[in-house]
């Protein structure tokens, strides 16, 4: 699906790299505050933007600390998954 690196969990895909950014799926119930959040757009793969997915750029995780958060959004939101 995503043509790149991704990471998944339980089958489902939690997050991955996009050229420089984070792919992260926050799922729709936490898209929306997700897109207010500065360096955060829409994941916009083949024409399409899948909801639930948002892109990070680089500004948006400038420490380990962030970068983590961001993983941990991903991870969270798909623990809340069936296993596939």
């Amino acid at each position: 699906m995503m043509g790149g690196i991704c990471f998944m969990l339980g089958g489902s895909m939690c997050c991955g790299v996009k050229g420089s950014s984070l792919m992260v799926r926050v799922g729709p119930g936490a898209y929306a505050s997700a897109l207010q959040e500065a360096h955060v757009a829409p994941l916009e793969m083949g024409g399409r933007r899948p909801k639930g997915y948002v892109v990070v750029g680089p500004e948006g995780w400038p420490h380990p600390a962030e970068f983590a958060a961001w993983v941990r959004r991903g991870v969270d939101f798909v623990a809340t998954l069936p296993p596939r």
